[in-house]
C-alpha cells in the first residue's frame, strides 16, 4: 500500500510538489497570523514588565493609562509614597504620536519619566548602547526599532531632543517603539496649549460680558500665567515593599486616596482582554478562512488526482484489492501533501517573520497545533476522493 501510494505520487510529482508549495504558503500565512496574535500579547506583557511597576494608580473610574486617558495631579505621588507597603512611587506620562526626524517621522509611544536612577518605575530597565537620561530637558532614550542612533536629533512639538541611549524590546501594546524623555517635557507635549491657543482663550474670555469689570483682566492674566506650568500626569507607578501583598496595598490606596488602582493581573486583563480583543477576533476569523481554503485545495487536488486514475483503481478492484487498501492509498497521498505544505509553511513563516512591521512570535506549541490541524484537514479532505474511488466499477478496467 505504501509503495502504491509512493509510485502514484512519483507519477504526478510535478503537480503534487507545486500543490504542496501553494498549500505551504497558505499554511505559512496561517502560522504568521497566529504569531502576530502571540506577538501582540507579548508586546502587552513586555510593556508591563518594562514599566517596573507592581501597581498602576490612575484616575478614578478609568482604564488608564494605556486603554483610556487618565489625568492625575503631579503631587499625588508624595502621599502615595508615604503609604504602608509602598517602596517607590513615580509619575509617568504616555503619549502616542508621530516623532519627526528631518524629512521622515516614526510612530512611537513617548514616555515621560521622573528624575532618578535605573530601577525607578517607568525607566527603561536596560540599555544596549549609550546612557540613561541625566538632564532635565532635551535628552532621550529610544528603542532601536525607531531607527534612531546615538547622537541623532528629533523633534517633539516645538522641542528638539538628542538620543543619548538605545534600548531594545521597549514597545507599547500596539507594538510602537517607545521613546523616553524627561517628565516635564513629556507633560508639556501632552497637556500644555501652544501660545496661539492661550491667546485665543484669553481673547474669548475677555470678550465675555461677565469679565468686563474692574480688576478682572488682571486676575485673568494671573490665571493664564498659572497655566504655563502643567500639574498633571497620566499615572503613578508603584513598587511595593517585600513582604506586602499587592492587593492589600492597592485596597489601601483606593480607600484613602480615592483613586483607581490596578495590579499586574488586572492590567494584563485590560490590555489583552480589551485593547487587543477585537484584533484577536479578526485574526481568528482569518485563521478559520485560511483553514477552509486549505481544506478546499487539498480536497480538490486529491479528488482530481483520483479521477485521473479511475482506470487504475478499477484494475486494482478487478484483481481483488480491498477497498481499505485503496482508501489508505488516497489517505496517504492527502497526508503527504499536507506534510509537504506544513514543512514549506513553517520554513516560510520563520523566514518572513522578521520582515513584518509588528512583532511575530512563533511559539513551538502553535507549530505542533498547526501540524495536528493540517493532518486533520487532510484526512477530512480525502473523504470525497475516497468516496469517488470506492464507487468505481471494476468492469471499467475491461471496458477501457
Amino acid at each position: 500500500m505504501i509503495s502504491l501510494a509512493g509510485r502514484d505520487i512519483m507519477h504526478a510529482w510535478g503537480k503534487f510538489v507545486l500543490t504542496g508549495l501553494g498549500l505551504g504558503l497558505l499554511i505559512g500565512v496561517t502560522l504568521s497570523m497566529a504569531g502576530i496574535y502571540r506577538g501582540m500579547v507579548d508586546d502587552a506583557r513586555a510593556l508591563l514588565d518594562n514599566s517596573g511597576a507592581d501597581l498602576w494608580v490612575v484616575q478614578k473610574d478609568t482604564l488608564g493609562p494605556y486603554a483610556e486617558p487618565s489625568s492625575l495631579y503631579d503631587d499625588l505621588w508624595r502621599s502615595i509614597r508615604g503609604m504602608p507597603g509602598v517602596a517607590r512611587a513615580a509619575n509617568v506620562t504616555y503619549l502616542t504620536m508621530q516623532v519627526r526626524q528631518g524629512e521622515w517621522d516614526v510612530r512611537a509611544m513617548v514616555t515621560g519619566i521622573t528624575a532618578g536612577e535605573p530601577g525607578t518605575p517607568g525607566w527603561p530597565p536596560y540599555l544596549v548602547a549609550g546612557r540613561q537620561i541625566t538632564r532635565g530637558h532635551y535628552e532621550a532614550v529610544a528603542d532601536i526599532a525607531t531607527g534612531f542612533r546615538l547622537g541623532d536629533q528629533f523633534q517633539i512639538r516645538r522641542n528638539h531632543y538628542t538620543v543619548v541611549g538605545l534600548t531594545r524590546r521597549m514597545v507599547s501594546s500596539n507594538g510602537d517603539p517607545m521613546i523616553f524623555i524627561p517628565l516635564k517635557d513629556a507633560s508639556e507635549a501632552q497637556f500644555l496649549k501652544d501660545n496661539d491657543a492661550i491667546h485665543q482663550q484669553r481673547r474669548r474670555t475677555v470678550e465675555t460680558p461677565a469679565f468686563n469689570r474692574p480688576g478682572i483682566p488682571d486676575l485673568l492674566d494671573e490665571v493664564i500665567a498659572s497655566q504655563s506650568t502643567n500639574p498633571y500626569v497620566n499615572a503613578v507607578l508603584v513598587q511595593i515593599k517585600s513582604g506586602y501583598v499587592a492587593s492589600d496595598v492597592a485596597d489601601s490606596i483606593r480607600r484613602w486616596q480615592r483613586l483607581q488602582v490596578y495590579d499586574r493581573i488586572q492590567m494584563e486583563q485590560i490590555l489583552v482582554g480589551k485593547l487587543i480583543a477585537t484584533s484577536a477576533k479578526q485574526i481568528g476569523m482569518f485563521l478559520v478562512i485560511l483553514s477552509v481554503v486549505s481544506a478546499a485545495i487539498v480536497a480538490f487536488i486529491i479528488y482530481t488526482l483520483t479521477l485521473g486514475k479511475i482506470r487504475e483503481i478499477a484494475v486494482l478492484k478487478l484483481i481483488g484489492t480491498k477497498n481499505r487498501t485503496i482508501a489508505g492509498m488516497i489517505l496517504q497521498q492527502a497526508i503527504a501533501l499536507g506534510l509537504i505544505g506544513f514543512v514549506v509553511g513553517k520554513i516560510t513563516a520563520t523566514l518572513w517573520a522578521p520582515i513584518f512591521p509588528k512583532y511575530v512570535l512563533l511559539e513551538p506549541l502553535d507549530s505542533v497545533r498547526g501540524f495536528v490541524a493540517v493532518v486533520i484537514i487532510c484526512v477530512l479532505s480525502s473523504f470525497i476522493a475516497i468516496r469517488a474511488a470506492l464507487k468505481v466499477d471494476p468492469a471499467e478496467a475491461i471496458g477501457g
